[in-house]
C-alpha cells in the first residue's frame, strides 16, 4: 500500500470545490455517469481499432444506493485504471494548474458547464461525500488498485481483488448531504442529467411480465396467466434517442413521439419540426420543435435543452440559439460550444456565432419547403407560430432577408398571402391619389366589425394582425417597402384611408361648419376627443371615433420595448371624434332651440360612437342605457 499527498499547489482545494466551484451541488452525479461513459466509449474505440484485446460485450452503467452505509456506488465496465494511471489522472493531472484556472474562472465558475473541461469532474464527488474509493481493474492485464482519501490532500493506493474490468467509485455521503441516499432524489437527477447518455445506465430493477413457454415452471402468483413475471435491469436512459439518427431514418411519429419523451407533462403535439445535422465546419446535431404559440413572449423560453455528447447541460440556450427561436423546444448538442466561460464571451465567440446563424438560415429554408409542399398545412398552422416568425423578422436580419418568401398575412377572410401577392392583389383598388399603396389591417375582429364593414363594402381587403409586436413589424416593412403604408381600420374615416381625389360637398357653410364645432366642443368635455368636421355621404354615420395611426403605433411600440418612443406608452389615450356634416343629426344639433334637448342628442351620438369602439365603459355605460330607455318611452 502506498499512501501520498495530492500534488495540488493550493494549501487545500477540496473546501473550494465544495463552496465555490460547484454551486449546484447535484451535478457531481451528472459528471461521475460521464466519465463512467467515456470509460465505456474509450473502451469500445480501442476494441475496434484492436488496441484492446478484449471482448466489449454490452457494457452498462450501474447506479446504486446503499442507505445503511450511506453509500452510494457508481459502476462501470469500461477501461479502468492501473495503479500507476489512478496516481497520474487522478493524483496529478486532475490538479495541475488548479490555482490558475480558479484564477482565470472565477467570475464563470458558478456556472456548472465549467466541469469536466479541467478534470475536475471527478473531484466534484467531494461535494455530497466525506470520504471517496476509488476500485478499478484496467482492460490491460494488470492488477486491480483501490484508492481512497477522505477530503484532505491525502491519500492511500493499494491492490484490490477486483477481478472485473472496469471502474467503481464509492461514495460516502456527508451528513449534510444524506438527500442524495433518497431513492426518488437520484432518480430525478438522472432523468434530468442523463435521461439520453449513450450507454445503459442500471438503477435498480423492476417487474415485466413475459409470455409463459409451454411446460414452463411458474410462480404460484402466476398460475393462471400466460405470462409470468420477472426482475429485469431497470434502464432509465435511452442511450439512441431520435436526433442521433438520420432524418432519413425517423418518421413523422417517431419525431412526434421523441417528443413526448421530451416533454411528457406536454398534451399538445407540435407543429413541426426542424432536424439539425451539421458536422463542418462545427459538430452539431439536434432537433427543434415549433409548439402552439401564446402571445407571450416570455412564457415559452428556456424549453430547448443543451447537451454535448448527449449529456444533458442546461436549458438556458441563450447566445446559442438565436432569441427568436429560444420560444422553441427540443434538443441541441454540440461538442464545439464551450461551455467553460462567461455568457457574454459566449455570444462574442466566433464558433458560436456560425452555430447561431447556421441554426437561423435552417430554420428560414425548412419553413419555406413547408410552405412550398403543403401550403395549405402551412396555412393553417400560421396563427399559432406567427409570433416567432415576426420576432424572427424584427431580430435576426439573415433571417428577415428570407422570410418574405413564406410570410404570411390573414385577411379577416381568412385568406392568406404573401407580401408581394398582397401588394399585386390591392394594387388597383388601394393606391391613394399620391401613388402610395394603403395596407388596411384590423387588430380584432369584433372590436372594429364596424369599421371593417365599411372597408370591405368599399371592395377594400383588411388584414388581421394581431401579434403585440406587429406595431414594430410595420413599421420595418414601410422602411423597406418604399410607396407602402399600413394603416389600421379605425385610425380614419373610411374616405379618408385611402385618400382618392373625389371629394364630397358639405351640405354645411363654412359659418355653420364653425358654430356646429363650437356647439360641439361647448358640450363635450372630455379634452381626449378632438372634433373633426368631414362632409360623408349622407348615409355614414353621423358620429366615429378614430385613433390616430402614428400617435396609436408609437404608443403601442413604446408599450412593446419600442426603445426611444419618448416615453409614448404613458401618454393619455387620444381620439378624432369625427362628425359627419351631410347627415341630419348635424343639423339637427346646429338647429335646435332646446339646449337640453341639444345635449341629450350629442352624448346620445358620441356615446354611441364610444361603444362601437369598446370605449363605453362603467358609469357612461349606465348613463347611456338609461337615457337610451328615456328616449324611447
Amino acid at each position: 500500500m502506498t499512501t501520498g499527498k495530492i500534488n495540488v499547489s493550493v494549501e487545500n482545494i477540496f473546501p473550494l470545490i465544495k463552496k465555490f466551484l460547484y454551486s449546484d451541488h447535484e451535478i457531481f452525479l451528472r459528471e461521475l455517469v460521464s466519465n463512467a461513459t467515456d470509460a465505456t466509449l474509450k473502451l469500445k474505440h480501442l476494441t475496434n481499432i484492436g488496441e484492446a484485446k478484449v471482448e466489449y460485450g454490452n457494457p452498462i452503467i450501474e447506479v446504486k444506493i446503499d442507505k445503511e452505509g450511506k453509500k452510494l456506488h457508481i459502476i462501470d465496465q469500461g477501461l479502468g485504471m492501473t495503479a500507476e494511471e489512478v496516481e497520474k489522472y487522478i493524483n496529478q493531472v486532475a490538479f495541475s494548474g488548479a490555482e490558475e484556472f480558479l484564477e482565470k474562472y472565477k467570475d464563470s465558475a458558478k456556472d456548472s458547464g465549467i466541469i469536466g473541461h479541467f478534470g475536475l469532474g471527478f473531484y466534484s464527488a467531494f461535494m455530497v461525500a466525506e470520504k471517496v474509493e476509488i476500485i478499478t481493474k484496467s482492460f490491460k492485464d494488470e492488477p486491480a488498485a483501490h484508492w481512497t482519501c477522505d477530503g484532505s490532500p491525502e491519500f492511500t493506493l493499494e491492490a484490490s481483488d477486483k477481478t472485473s474490468r472496469g471502474t467503481e467509485i464509492v461514495l460516502h455521503i456527508a451528513e449534510d448531504s444524506l438527500e442524495f441516499l433518497e431513492e426518488g432524489k437520484i432518480a430525478g437527477l438522472l432523468e434530468k442529467y442523463n435521461k439520453f447518455m449513450p450507454v445503459p445506465i442500471k438503477f435498480g430493477t423492476r417487474t415485466e411480465k413475459i409470455e409463459q413457454k409451454k411446460g414452463e415452471e411458474v410462480a404460484p402468483e402466476d398460475k393462471d396467466e400466460t405470462f409470468k413475471t420477472v426482475e429485469v435491469d431497470n434502464i432509465i436512459n435511452n442511450p439512441n434517442p431520435a436526433w442521433t439518427k438520420q432524418p432519413t431514418e425517423l418518421s413523422d411519429e417517431d419525431y412526434k413521439s421523441f417528443y413526448r419523451e421530451l416533454y411528457p407533462n406536454q398534451f399538445e403535439e407540435p407543429l413541426f419540426n426542424i432536424h439539425l445535422n451539421v458536422d463542418y465546419p462545427f459538430n452539431l446535431t439536434g432537433i427543434l420543435y415549433f409548439p402552439k404559440m401564446t402571445g407571450d413572449l416570455q412564457i415559452q423560453k428556456d424549453k430547448i435543452q443543451l447537451y454535448q455528447n448527449q449529456v444533458y447541460v442546461t436549458d438556458n440556450v441563450e447566445g446559442i440559439v438565436p432569441e427568436f427561436l429560444t420560444m422553441l423546444k427540443g434538443v441541441i448538442d454540440s461538442p464545439d460550444i464551450p461551455l467553460n466561460v462567461s455568457r457574454s464571451y459566449l455570444q462574442a465567440d466566433g464558433a458560436v456565432k456560425k452555430i447561431s446563424n447556421y441554426i437561423t438560415r435552417k430554420v428560414a429554408d425548412k419553413l419555406k419547403s413547408l410552405f412550398t409542399e403543403n401550403r395549405e398545412d402551412f396555412e393553417k398552422k400560421w396563427n399559432d407560430v406567427k409570433i416567432v416568425l415576426e420576432y424572427g423578422m424584427l431580430s435576426e436580419p439573415k433571417f428577415y432577408e428570407k422570410a418574405g418568401a413564406f410570410t404570411l398575412y390573414p385577411t379577416v377572410d381568412d385568406q392568406y398571402f404573401t407580401l408581394d401577392e398582397l401588394k399585386e392583389k390591392i394594387k388597383d383598388n388601394q393606391t391613394d391619389k399620391d401613388g402610395k399603396l394603403v395596407v388596411l389591417y384590423a387588430s380584432n375582429k369584433d372590436a372594429q366589425h364596424g369599421y371593417i364593414a365599411e372597408a370591405k363594402a368599399k371592395g377594400y381587403e383588411v388584414l388581421i394582425l394581431d401579434s403585440p409586436i406587429i406595431s414594430h413589424l410595420i413599421q420595418k416593412l414601410e422602411a423597406d417597402n418604399e410607396n407602402l403604408t399600413f394603416t389600421r381600420v379605425d385610425s380614419d374615416h373610411i374616405n379618408n384611408l385611402i385618400k382618392k381625389d373625389e371629394e364630397t360637398i358639405s351640405k354645411l357653410s363654412d359659418d355653420e361648419k364653425e358654430k356646429l364645432k363650437t356647439e360641439l366642443e361647448t358640450i363635450i368635455s372630455d379634452k381626449k376627443y378632438s372634433v373633426q368636421l368631414e362632409a360623408l355621404d349622407s348615409q355614414s354615420a353621423p358620429f366615429s371615433i378614430t385613433q390616430p395611426e402614428f400617435l396609436r403605433r408609437m404608443k403601442e411600440m413604446s408599450q412593446t420595448g419600442g426603445g426611444g418612443m419618448f416615453g409614448m406608452g404613458n401618454m393619455p389615450e387620444m381620439y378624432n371624434l369625427v362628425v359627419n356634416t351631410n347627415h341630419d343629426l348635424a343639423s339637427s344639433i346646429l338647429n335646435s332651440s332646446d339646449k337640453s334637448h341639444q345635449q341629450a342628442l350629442v352624448k346620445q351620438a358620441l356615446d354611441l360612437a364610444k361603444l362601437s369602439q369598446n370605449l363605453l365603459k362603467g358609469e357612461e355605460l349606465t348613463a347611456f342605457v338609461k337615457r337610451s330607455y328615456e328616449l324611447i318611452k
